[in-house]
């Protein structure tokens, strides 16, 4: 890679970092390639000729927060042994999160989904895929804990994901609305007792 590239990768980087920044205190829908330029000390052109379209711009902040999540709480909780560790791990990553005043400052796929919940189009069909994902890799891991008889054998994936969604929904409003400081470890004895109700 030569340095006019490294540079401007670098510079789409930093791009993509307020966009994201901008995202969690006004919203996805409050992006536009101007106000994101204002952020960073480049002209408008200079955003455009680098990330394209203010959609373009939208995307790329959902999928620069998914690798970032991926990073803080699935590949962590990766290391520990399929099942109910793996299963575990990954939801005290997701509550642990909360702590971190930059992370919870905004979770862009949880605020994104009611922002663009009404609305029919290609950013709401870009969220739908990421959570979609997210979504079903969670339920592998309750299955994998199914399989391995560390839950009961009447467990339903769906359920249990259904239930940990909303937990972090709850966790989210308690924190960043309430703006309570002991609720994450009222979701961590909240996420106990739901274990106790399907361990095996």
């Amino acid at each position: 890679m030569d340095a006019k590239t490294q540079k401007s990768e670098l510079t789409r980087a930093a791009i993509v970092g307020a966009a994201l920044d901008f995202a969690a205190d006004e919203g996805l829908e409050a992006i536009t390639l101007q106000a994101v330029a204002d952020r960073i000390g480049l002209s408008k052109s200079g955003v455009f000729s680098r990330v394209g379209s203010r959609e373009a711009l939208q995307k790329a902040v959902l999928e620069e927060f998914g690798r970032r999540f991926i990073a803080d709480v699935f590949a962590p909780a990766m290391q520990q042994p399929k099942g109910l560790p793996r299963l575990d791990a990954t939801v005290r990553r997701w509550i642990a999160r909360t702590r971190d005043v930059d992370a919870h400052k905004g979770c862009i796929f949880m605020a994104g989904a009611f922002e663009l919940d009404d609305r029919d189009g290609a950013l709401r069909d870009h969220l739908l895929a990421e959570v979609t994902r997210w979504r079903a890799a969670l339920r592998r891991t309750v299955q994998q804990a199914v399989d391995a008889g560390q839950l009961k054998p009447e467990t339903d994936p769906e359920q249990v994901v259904s239930e940990i969604y909303g937990l972090i929904v709850g966790l989210l409003h308690d924190t960043r609305f309430l703006r309570d400081p002991r609720a994450a470890d009222r979701a961590l004895r909240t996420w106990d007792r739901l274990l106790l109700t399907y361990r095996s």
